[in-house]
């Protein structure tokens, strides 16, 4: 495949990517800022052109990597699973992640911590739940413990509880405590944590309960 580089154009569909033509004849496409280097007349032998294949392979597995993290940080593992069912060979997948941890663009620690405050605020959950997900998603154990080092439990456990004590409030209150129950335990919270807790929900169900019972009982009289 060796030859000399005889015109560089500009693809029609993608600006950012330039042809090669060697001999007259279509080769291979590089991005653009990579083709600046090249020159017509330029003699490429066969290792120049896997080094700039290769390089370019590894660009697009970045280009795709970047725009899976566009919607929300992902730990290393999952940007190498989202790349190799995109059929990206394991070779490239490594080179693209290298690449981008090297950027700072990848980091387990950051993902980790994105991952608990995240829950923290919108859905949370206990530690033995949070270090399942997170496993999950391929982060080390060691980073895990890190992470979860300083968790407070107790906080993310009173912020679920209020949360499904609103939800469940209109029922009577032996089936609120059983589903609180079953919701505080699918999040991860230890029965020490859940126990007083539904008690405490429970008795503020009851007094609000009793306070609807007396309200009506006022606008009948």
């Amino acid at each position: 495949m060796a030859g000399t580089i005889t015109a560089l154009r500009f693809q029609k569909r993608n600006q950012d990517r330039v042809n090669v033509y060697l001999d007259d004849q279509f080769a291979f496409g590089l991005t653009a800022i990579k083709a600046v280097a090249l020159r017509v007349g330029q003699a490429l032998s066969d290792d120049d052109i896997a080094r700039l294949q290769e390089y370019d392979q590894v660009e697009r597995a970045c280009e795709r990597a970047l725009n899976f993290l566009s919607y929300r940080p992902r730990s290393e593992a999952e940007v190498r699973r989202n790349l190799r069912r995109k059929k990206v060979d394991d070779e490239i997948v490594e080179a693209a992640v290298e690449r981008l941890t090297r950027a700072d663009l990848l980091n387990d620690l950051e993902f980790a911590r994105y991952w608990v405050e995240n829950r923290l605020q919108f859905n949370p959950r206990g530690a033995r739940a949070l270090r399942y997900e997170l496993g999950q998603k391929g982060v080390a154990a060691s980073i895990i413990a890190q992470v979860l080092e300083d968790f407070d439990e107790e906080s993310s456990a009173r912020q679920a509880a209020e949360a499904g004590a609103r939800r469940l409030a209109h029922l009577e209150i032996g089936d609120f405590c059983r589903k609180l129950k079953g919701y505080m335990t699918r999040r991860g919270f230890s029965y020490a944590v859940i126990e007083p807790l539904v008690a405490e929900m429970s008795e503020a169900v009851c007094c609000e309960h009793l306070s609807d019972v007396e309200s009506e009982e006022n606008d009948n009289d």
